[in-house]
């Protein structure tokens, strides 16, 4: 639905994006992760028709960015980070607004409008002037203006910026509704955790250059070059650790709380499963045993390290 052939923009000498490609499936929730100035808003700037790329170009829905820019705004709803609203307007005059801008119908606004009112949860703000929207509510209310049309794809700049956690989470529920809807969403967030949980893939960028993408788990494991496991023993704790000591695979091994032990593990699946049946035989006390979850804050930390320095 979204693809990216080589896309690059330069300002001067200073290159805000370098050969950018990507490749997005229809129904596809990605998640954009990057710091500020990374290059996150001017690719979606460029994908939305509204600034035009040095080199290389991009296609929604199989129409070239460049060519049919017109048609390309027909498909997409844009949600940019800082955006306007017409503060004289109540908020079914402003949905209107923009439904009559897009050349719909009186009868189709009048349908389209409540609808749109009620998935982004502002049914009894339709009669409130946007002004005295609170800023979570006026970001809803954008959300909604970008759907007026009835996009196939979205392209959401931080949606959930300054948001409390409330309005986070009524921004994360609707982005989850939206996804069941079959709509292609790109959207890009500092909020990691909720991009774990929303997004079927994601694409990290750094300096203008994207450093890794896919699903969060195939990154993860891509990045991790030994697990962490933690064990619970009964009991015999020195034992325990003197028999992990005498493991090739293990490294790094670390008293914990609670009769847990935490360690490094560079072996496979096969030799985790191996060392676990050592445990048995040599009769410890093994009372639980995890691998400890890499969270995506730490797989953006470890991809991004390095890069972009001299």
């Amino acid at each position: 639905m979204i693809e990216t052939v080589g896309l690059t923009k330069k300002y001067g000498s200073f290159t805000a994006l370098k050969d950018l490609n990507l490749s997005i499936s229809e129904g596809t929730v990605y998640g954009f992760v990057g710091q500020n100035g990374a290059g996150k808003s001017t690719t979606f700037q460029i994908i939305a028709t509204l600034l035009t790329p040095s080199n290389g170009t991009a296609y929604v829905d199989g129409i070239n960015i460049m060519e049919e820019p017109e048609k390309v705004r027909r498909i997409i709803g844009y949600m940019p980070d800082f955006f306007g609203v017409y503060d004289q307007f109540k908020t079914s005059e402003y949905l209107d607004f923009y439904g009559a801008s897009y050349g719909l119908s009186v009868k189709e606004r009048s349908e389209m409008i409540p609808q749109l009112l009620e998935l982004v949860n502002l049914s009894k703000k339709h009669d409130s002037y946007v002004d005295l929207l609170s800023r979570g509510m006026k970001q809803r209310l954008c959300l909604a203006r970008s759907l007026i049309h009835d996009p196939k794809v979205l392209i959401l700049d931080e949606p959930a910026s300054g948001l409390d956690p409330r309005a986070r989470i009524e921004m994360r529920e609707i982005l989850k509704e939206l996804k069941t809807m079959g709509k292609t969403i790109i959207i890009s967030s500092h909020i990691l955790p909720e991009l774990a949980e929303m997004c079927d893939e994601i694409g990290v960028i750094d300096n203008g250059e994207l450093v890794a993408t896919g699903s969060v788990n195939d990154i993860q494991l891509k990045l991790q070059e030994q697990k962490v496991l933690i064990v619970n023993v009964a009991r015999d704790m020195d034992r325990t650790i003197q028999f992990l000591e005498d493991d090739p695979d293990v490294l790094n091994i670390q008293r914990g709380p609670n009769g847990s032990i935490q360690f490094g593990f560079k072996g496979s699946e096969e030799d985790q499963e191996s060392l676990i049946k050592k445990a048995v035989h040599a009769n410890i006390p093994l009372l639980t045993i995890r691998q400890l979850e890499t969270n995506l804050e730490d797989v953006f930390m470890e991809i991004t390290k390095g890069v972009g320095e001299a």
